[in-house]
């Protein structure tokens, strides 16, 4: 089975998750982290300031890694490096995607997530227990070693 190595972030502000849904192929209407494939030469957090760049037209800021991912969909395994990020500069435009929506931890599931980024919405979660005394959530987020 072919393997995707990909990158996705998780960008949060003040409490707040980003999605993205997709707009074409099999998982049509799925919401997902944006994000995409790392190319040769690439470090996954090289990838998603490319990435991100190019699907928002928008700088972010990559902090430390949440999850990886490791998910069998039918056609290919998917290896996902999840990042917790934050907007450095610039608005987050959708280019490709078919909607947006800026989540809380306790809307998360109010979307139809694509398989494997459910398994990001739960690691989120348990990020959100181990700081319930902090707030908002992810405020503190600091850059990968």
């Amino acid at each position: 089975m072919k393997t995707i190595h990909v990158a996705a972030a998780v960008i949060c502000d003040r409490g707040r998750i980003f999605a993205t849904q997709r707009g074409y192929g099999d998982w049509k209407d799925y919401w997902e982290f944006p994000g995409g494939k790392i190319e040769q030469g690439e470090t996954p957090e090289e990838a998603l300031v490319r990435e991100i760049k190019e699907e928002l037209d928008t700088e972010i800021e990559v902090g430390k890694r949440l999850i990886l991912v490791e998910y069998d969909y039918p056609e290919f395994h998917l290896s996902m490096d999840c990042f917790l990020c934050r907007v450095r500069k610039g608005r987050l435009t959708l280019l490709e995607a078919e909607d947006a929506a800026w989540l809380t931890i306790d809307t998360l599931y109010s979307v139809n997530w694509l398989p494997a980024d459910v398994l990001v919405v739960r690691a989120l979660e348990k990020e959100a227990e181990k700081g319930e005394h902090r707030a908002p959530l992810f405020d503190d987020i600091s850059p990968a070693e």
